[in-house]
């Protein structure tokens, strides 16, 4: 099988590539002022940006199609909001609302610490607000029930007077009171009993509510923001956290400003290493405008890819501004490839033919590494999240530009820095110097100007240190029999761990990452998950059929399905509109096992309890479509299991029920980021060997890449969860770019190995790293420090981008300077 080639493809390949490179080399002006032309003009596509910007968390970081979404659009088409009767338990979306939770080193229940809530609540709702030249208050924006503001349940009951806790008896989670039963499960928080009974002895935390009307963003969203002024400047003994429904969007909205300093500094690391790794002591052999230029060649990649899907109204997400340093790397590798092919040509040849050879033997494997990382990039365009799309259409397109550029813009600049040797010119300024010490010059005329020195046996420029030390060293300790073994052992320890890793993978973005790390809001969420972590969601239950509510036999199916869900572990209670119906007909007593008596004191019921008018949907003559009742969950399981066992129990009852609550929308990426995820990797490993097949003339080296690609992905997997990474959106989006980036290093290595004209598989593989191992190593390297400041990001998005592609490279090495050489040599000696 070894000696099986399919170069039917990769041979006219490197023919045509060699023409391109001397025409190229023959034509340079044409290729570095085209590439700055086309630039130029999409550039202007980031005039669009801040219409094009697309960061609303609801679009981008969860299902386009998901249950839940479709689930909210049946409860609002079918129970329809009374704004005059609000209900934070009735709500389909979020709301719009202000928050706090008070803390204390004492208890909250205290009279001083009531007493300070108490008083902050004044301030807050006797908050003056500027708009439009006219001032308005709390009272002019706030929910409404019976005309009159929503209130916080807690502070009704002591009459906004502390000293009335004293003759309260609070129970929780329900306070019983001549008024009815009133929820205390979102008030306090961490509670005592007294003597084990329902009775509050003290608690921790308290949360107020503060609802506003949803019919005035703009009133309403300077009211929330003189809420945040308020509350970040306040202070008291008591201990304040506060969050608005707004607060995550607006400190996402934060995150991109977060990192535009980080741009410049990655961009100047990478031209220093650039310029570093490509400096040669000769001042005519020096590479420093090549690497100047490869660096720049990708600047311009990203104008051009961005600015064009700009200019054709393409939304931009945030995490696509993680695009630049992802190809930086892709940008610089590229260089470092061509640098090293360029040094292997005949010095005495003309330009043309010596960027003729050098595109001869890198332009396939740069085509291979480019198609693969744009193909794996275009795949995870069809993910169900609109934060994957953008990234993944926006790194595809400029991936698309990177090649185009390095194989015209960066050439031209090859062929031009070559006539400058080819006259053997300084590389500073241009002006011809000897090859050779003149006699009586001093040591520094020897450093500064001198150069154009080559080996005159081979005719081709000196060998760098770490080509030798790949070529001399490296390569014979590598296929060492010991070391062949030593890497095995590796391989296997690399391969457990990281399938223990994958199995300890959690799923799911928590949305507090969205928001930088000293943002309010995570002090608000701390405080809520210590406090308040018990009761999780009051999910609707909506009872999709027109059923017959008097008739006891069929309401026994109905009761039987809230008993099922009663007991499930994490449910603790139900409300519903029946049930306290029934209730208020037995005690009366009332006869409703008819049609027409059950209508008639319904219609008597609801008068009394107007509010669960909003959980019925009947028609004119009062026939029952629709109706919806409520569960309390408890905080014992998992989100997706909480959401997913809800679904299962309600499609199992005989009677159509839906379970819905707005958290489910963000919920529903449990149910299919994994899915997703295998599926999109998977179709790109099977799309990455086709390529590979085709393009590599080997199969049996074309299936190591493929093979490679599946073991990288599944390092990164594994050791990104030991990493305190979960699967989600912004991992995912990592996941693909993985697949790409781990082609890069085993492409090139196999594609080298399997031209090499060695017969021998151990000089076939020494001779690869001899031609490869230091490019491929400086691209590691130069993708490290395009993304190590993102280390010190204060944003979960970006510090998830540096982990994952720290993994993807350092894996990416292993397998293409050790694990990849070694196999070939076994495997090629056995396919003999």
């Amino acid at each position: 099988m070894a000696k099986f080639h399919t170069d039917c493809i990769e041979r006219p390949l490197r023919m045509g590539f060699e023409m391109m490179g001397y025409f190229i080399g023959s034509h340079p002006w044409w290729f570095l002022i085209a590439p700055l032309i086309l630039s130029t003009g999409l550039g202007s596509g980031f005039y669009f940006l801040k219409e094009r910007m697309s960061n609303n968390i609801e679009e981008q970081f969860t299902p386009v199609n998901g249950q839940a979404k479709l689930e909210r659009k049946y409860i609002q088409e079918t129970f329809r909001r009374n704004d005059s009767m609000f209900s934070s338990l009735r709500l389909s979306t979020d709301g719009s609302y202000a928050t706090l939770i008070a803390t204390s080193n004492r208890s909250v229940l205290s009279v001083e610490s009531l007493q300070d809530i108490i008083d902050l609540d004044l301030k807050i709702r006797s908050m003056e607000v500027q708009a439009d030249n006219q001032t308005f208050q709390y009272v002019h924006v706030c929910a409404q029930m019976f005309g009159r503001c929503t209130s916080n349940d807690i502070l009704d009951i002591i009459q906004y007077n502390a000293n009335n806790i004293n003759t309260v008896n609070l129970t929780f989670p329900w306070h019983h009171s001549d008024f009815g039963r009133i929820p205390l499960l979102l008030s306090l928080g961490s509670v005592k009993f007294n003597n084990e009974s329902s009775v509050v002895e003290s608690a921790e935390a308290m949360q107020l509510f503060y609802y506003l009307q949803e019919d005035n963003k703009t009133k309403t969203h300077l009211w929330l923001e003189s809420f945040l002024n308020l509350l970040s400047n306040q202070s008291s003994s008591i201990q304040v956290s506060y969050s608005t429904s707004m607060s995550m969007q607006w400190e996402f909205d934060k995150s991109p400003s977060s990192v535009i300093y980080m741009f410049s500094i990655t961009y100047a690391i990478a031209i220093t290493f650039s310029i570093l790794s490509c400096w040669r002591l000769d001042n005519v052999r020096t590479k420093v405008w090549v690497a100047v230029c490869g660096v720049f060649s990708t600047g311009l990649a990203v104008l051009s890819g961005f600015g064009l899907l700009l200019l054709l109204n393409e939304p931009f997400v945030m995490t696509a501004a993680s695009c630049p340093f992802m190809l930086l790397g892709i940008g610089l590798d590229d260089t470092f490839i061509l640098v090293s092919c360029w040094q292997r040509t005949r010095v005495l040849d003309g330009v043309p033919d010596r960027l003729a050879v050098t595109y001869r033997d890198a332009a396939v494997s740069m085509s291979i590494t480019s198609l693969t990382d744009a193909l794996a990039l275009f795949l995870g365009c069809g993910s169900p999240f609109g934060s994957v799309r953008s990234f993944c259409i926006y790194a595809g397109v400029s991936v698309c530009f990177c090649y185009l550029y390095t194989i015209t813009f960066l050439g031209a600049c090859m062929a031009l820095n070559g006539q400058r040797e080819a006259g053997n010119k300084h590389w500073f300024t241009c002006v011809k110097i000897p090859e050779d010490l003149p006699p009586r010059s001093s040591k520094a005329f020897c450093l500064c100007c001198i150069g154009g020195s080559y080996d005159r046996i081979t005719e081709k420029e000196q060998k760098e240190p770490m080509n030798q030390f790949f070529e001399r060293f490296y390569g014979l300790f590598l296929t060492h029999k010991s070391s062949k073994a030593s890497v095995f052992v590796m391989y296997a320890v690399y391969l457990a761990v990281s399938i223990y890793g994958c199995f300890t993978l959690k799923e799911g973005l928590d949305i507090r990452n969205l928001a930088l790390d000293d943002s309010y809001i995570i002090d608000y969420y701390n405080s809520q998950k210590e406090h308040f972590s018990k009761y999780s969601c009051n999910v609707m239950v909506a009872v999709k059929q027109p059923f017959p509510y008097w008739d006891e036999d069929k309401l026994e199916h109905l009761h039987s399905c809230i008993s099922d869900l009663e007991h499930l572990d994490y449910v603790s209670g139900t409300l519903a509109w029946f049930l306290s119906f029934q209730e208020y007909a037995n005690a009366s007593p009332l006869n409703i096992s008819s049609p027409e008596s059950f209508q008639s004191h319904l219609s008597n019921y609801l008068q009394l309890y107007p509010m669960f008018t909003q959980d019925i949907n009947a028609t004119a003559d009062g026939e029952i479509q629709a109706s919806r009742f409520f569960i309390q969950t408890l905080d014992k399981s998992s989100v997706k299991d909480v959401m997913i066992g809800l679904r299962e129990s309600a499609e199992e009852c005989p009677v159509e029920l839906l379970v819905y609550h707005p958290a489910f929308i963000y919920y529903d990426q449990y149910t299919v980021i994994m899915t997703n995820t295998v599926h999109t990797i998977l179709v790109a490993v099977i799309v990455m060997l086709v390529v590979s097949l085709i393009l590599i003339p080997s199969p049996l080296c074309a299936l190591w890449v493929a093979l490679a690609i599946c073991s990288v992905v599944v390092g990164v997997a594994g050791f990104m969860a030991l990493w305190g990474v979960n699967l989600d959106s912004i991992s995912m989006i990592n996941l693909v770019m993985c697949i790409g980036f781990s082609v890069d290093f085993s492409a090139h290595v196999t594609h080298s190995f399997v031209s090499s004209p060695k017969t021998d598989a151990n000089e076939k593989a020494r001779d690869a790293l001899a031609h490869l191992g230091y490019p491929i190593l400086q691209g590691a390297l130069s993708t490290v420090l395009g993304v190590v400041v993102l280390s010190m990001s204060g944003s979960y998005i970006f510090r998830t981008f540096f982990k994952i592609v720290f993994l993807v490279i350092v894996f990416g090495l292993l397998h293409g300077l050790m694990f990849i050489p070694v196999f070939l040599t076994l495997f090629w000696a056995c396919g003999k």
